[in-house]
């Protein structure tokens, strides 16, 4: 078995000419190894590249340079043992009205190449909810239902790379829960899943690494818990019973976000200032602290930190 799963290297996309108006540089040299078994997170904000990076592995979009390995196969020249290597479940819905579930999953599990004997087509219906629609017409499902679907037709070759983009956007908690569910068991049996997201509590949860996108470049790549401990944010929440000025200067480097009911979050560096000193800062100013609770970061706050400090 190799040892990544996925191997990126100078990995760049453009469009148009350098010397054009239009020209857009997607992806900037990316250089990146998943390692086989991960369930792995990329993550960035919108334009950060992972739809061109996404649609590149799919084969959809063609790379202006650099190498893709997907399990070893090289997209260039094992093209047939790449495609059978990689599933890619994209976020649009595409079918077509007059094939049922079955057919269709049969259809694309002929396409690539699966023996009739070896096809897990009613294995894999059951596991997403969708035995009891096996034969009822593409045009009578919901959107949830075909969003299954897509699921299925990605894992009808038993790849052993799965890249999922944005795969619960828009979806209810049960087609959530049962995705979650499905993908945990595939990659405990060994099966490296590939997540994009906006919901970031999903990653955290889910995610052994991660890395962050941000305009065509890495600009991190770590464990998960590294990851959120790399940052040394801090989080204070106080209720208080006093008057709140808009006018007094803040200790340097925190920020303050007020809430309802005389209560305000406080975010800041631990190496920057202490509790204490906070606390008395807020008394100082004739504020009486009522009550008062800290958090620790996660990956939300990473994050946009990250992301602001690529942009600063």
């Amino acid at each position: 078995m190799p040892e990544y799963s996925l191997q990126l290297e100078n990995l760049s996309k453009t469009y148009g000419h350098k010397d054009e108006e239009n020209f857009v540089c997607a992806l900037k040299d990316l250089s990146l190894n998943v390692n086989e078994g991960t369930f792995f997170g990329l993550l960035g904000p919108n334009g950060a590249g992972k739809s061109t990076l996404i649609n590149i592995l799919a084969g959809l979009v063609i790379k202006s340079k650099g190498v893709v390995k997907v399990q070893g196969f090289n997209q260039d020249r094992q093209i047939r043992s790449f495609k059978r290597s990689i599933g890619v479940v994209p976020q649009e819905t595409n079918f077509d009205p007059f094939l049922t579930p079955y057919e269709s999953l049969d259809i694309q599990a002929g396409l690539y190449g699966v023996k009739k004997k070896d096809r897990r087509i009613n294995h894999i219906l059951k596991k997403l909810g969708l035995e009891t629609k096996a034969n009822a017409y593409m045009r009578s499902l919901s959107g949830g239902m075909r969003r299954r679907l897509l699921i299925g037709k990605a894992l009808v070759h038993n790849p052993k790379v799965i890249i999922l983009d944005e795969p619960t956007a828009g979806v209810d908690i049960e087609l959530r829960e049962m995705l979650w569910s499905y993908m945990k068991e595939l990659n405990a049996n060994g099966t490296t899943i590939i997540l994009t997201t906006h919901y970031l509590e999903e990653a955290e949860s889910l995610c052994d690494q991660i890395a962050i996108l941000d305009d065509g470049e890495l600009i991190a790549y770590s464990n998960t818990r590294e990851l959120i401990d790399r940052i040394n944010l801090k989080i204070v929440h106080i209720k208080y019973n006093g008057i709140l000025k808009k006018n007094f200067t803040l200790p340097k480097n925190i920020s303050i976000k007020e809430h309802e009911n005389k209560r305000i979050s406080i975010s800041y560096n631990k190496n920057d200032l202490k509790t204490d000193e906070l606390i008395n800062f807020f008394r100082s100013k004739k504020l009486e602290i009522l009550d008062l609770s800290t958090e620790e970061p996660d990956l939300a706050d990473v994050f946009k930190l990250l992301v602001k400090k690529s942009n600063s």
